[in-house]
């Protein structure tokens, strides 16, 4: 009988511990970025109605720059610049996500706005393709630790469970020798 209560709680103890720890990931967010050309966005943090600089190196093919917060731009092959007007009613403080496609690869990076945003120009009408919207980041979404954590969460309940059952068995045990 002691070895059974042993081995449950050996049992209990390897799964709480298994379930702790950390999940492996595929690759880090910055390598699932690499491309075989390099891109840039300068500068990064801009505000609202000011122009960029979109940059790439060493793309064999046009080069194709979109984001929701300026019209698409093609950067032609052979050239390594092309601008951009940011739209006057881009949010401060928002992130946006600007993508360059090169052929069949695409690598991302973020421009920021920053200012007051009091100016305003009433002739952009935004126009459906601009409805991207915002990069604002994983927020409330789950990366799978929610499970992760009601299993330990539930391990841990089942451990107390399982001690609190023992202890009151011994002790009825005790008592009714």
């Amino acid at each position: 009988m002691h070895a059974i209560r042993v081995a449950s709680a050996a049992l209990l103890t390897a799964t709480a511990l298994a379930l702790t720890a950390p999940p492996a990931s595929a690759a880090p967010a910055d390598e699932e970025n690499i491309t075989s050309f390099g891109f840039r966005v300068t500068p990064a943090t801009i505000a609202a109605g000011g122009q960029v600089t979109l940059g790439v190196d060493g793309c064999r093919h046009n080069t194709k720059v979109t984001s929701g917060i300026f019209d698409d731009v093609t950067i032609p092959k052979g050239q390594a610049s092309a601008t951009a007007k940011v739209f006057w009613d881009a949010k401060p403080g928002a992130m946006y996500e600007v993508t360059f496609t090169c052929g069949q690869e695409s690598g991302t990076t973020d421009l920021t706005i920053v200012g007051g945003g009091s100016s305003h120009n009433p002739t952009h009408q935004p126009t459906p393709h601009h409805s991207r919207g915002v990069k604002a980041g994983v927020g409330g979404s789950s990366d799978g630790s929610d499970a992760q954590q009601l299993a330990v969460g539930g391990a841990l309940v089942a451990g107390v469970i399982g001690t609190a059952y023992y202890w009151v068995r011994r002790r009825t045990g005790q008592h009714g020798s």
